[in-house]
């Protein structure tokens, strides 16, 4: 590794990645019971972008810039949007209750904080370079 890469060794020590898959396997559970329709549908986004989540993060860790790192982290983000929006959506049609909704949200703005601490800190630390 560089110089340029933060001193965590594995992406797997990142709490907000370990969060992060922990909210992807919630996903999975709260649209077990999506209507079969939805296969390929909300139920498959939904999924897609809480696996994105950890996947970008770890991708991101694992390149070998921070440069790089900060734009996965930027990817994530989206993803972490991209979620929010399909869990309103599946909310509004009653796929999802609104308990179950007001626990995942928590979920991702807790994500969010964590991914803009961790992008301003690599952002300091880029421009002390």
């Amino acid at each position: 590794m560089t110089e340029d890469t933060p001193t965590i060794s594995s992406y797997r020590q990142l709490i907000v990645w370990q969060k992060s898959v922990a909210l992807a396997t919630h996903i999975y559970s709260l649209t077990r019971n999506f209507p079969q329709e939805e296969c390929y549908g909300l139920l498959s986004q939904m999924r897609r972008a809480a696996v994105s989540i950890p996947s970008n993060i770890a991708e991101g860790r694992s390149r070998n810039s921070r440069k790089d790192f900060i734009q996965f982290l930027h990817i994530a983000l989206g993803s972490v949007a991209e979620l929010e929006t399909q869990l309103e959506i599946a909310m509004q049609i009653l796929y999802v209750k609104k308990v179950d909704y007001n626990e995942v949200m928590a979920h991702t703005m807790a994500l969010k904080r964590m991914l803009f601490k961790m992008l301003s800190s690599l952002k300091a630390k880029s421009q002390k370079l």
